[in-house]
């Protein structure tokens, strides 16, 4: 059971486990483990009063797994869910199980949509997104770049034609959005 102040209960007694598998059991004395004091199961020097921690209030609702029946008793708030990419990964979390690859592919493309999201905000703000110096495009030339791309078994090579899809492409589509809206502006004007 989880979230129990009392360790699971073993399926096998310690003589059919010894039965079984050969050796099994060696390190059951205490002595021949050296970090027996910090394994020993002490619910009064942890502190702990509970069986069950209490439930931590849910100011908003929070995504889980479909998997689960309840939220596990303390969860983080710091993040919450917000625009379309929150809109995304609710879905991911209400409609597919975590088994299902449906689902760790909504939460990467919201992942996506709000670093997308933050790109462009940051177009609006008074130090905007660097891509030179951001993402490490000066480096490749002095770190020897495309010397390591060439000559070593590097994992990243078979992709790398699209990293600048994927690093340019926000930038290049918000450009065009704002040079489209202002000719718009210019011509009507």
């Amino acid at each position: 059971m989880p979230y129990t102040a009392e360790g699971p209960r073993p399926k096998w007694t310690s003589d059919e486990l010894r039965a079984r598998i050969p050796g099994w059991g060696v390190d059951l004395d205490p002595a021949d483990r050296p970090a027996y004091p910090k394994q020993r199961f002490d619910p009064a020097a942890t502190g702990a009063h509970w069986e069950l921690p209490e439930q931590q209030p849910e100011t908003y609702p929070r995504e889980r797994s479909i998997e689960h029946g309840r939220l596990t008793p303390v969860f983080g708030t710091a993040q919450p869910l917000h625009g379309v990419s929150g809109a995304i990964r609710r879905l991911a979390y209400r409609r597919y199980s975590e088994g299902r690859a449906a689902h760790w592919l909504l939460l990467i493309l919201g992942d996506r949509v709000e670093a997308i999201g933050s790109h462009v905000r940051s177009l609006f703000t008074t130090r905007p997104d660097n891509p030179i110096t951001q993402t490490g495009v000066l480096s490749e030339a002095r770190r020897h770049g495309l010397a390591s791309r060439l000559r070593s078994p590097r994992a990243d090579v078979r992709h790398q034609w699209l990293d600048p899809l994927l690093v340019a492409g926000p930038w290049l589509l918000a450009g065009w959005v704002v040079l489209r809206t202002a000719r718009r502006l210019f011509t009507r004007s």
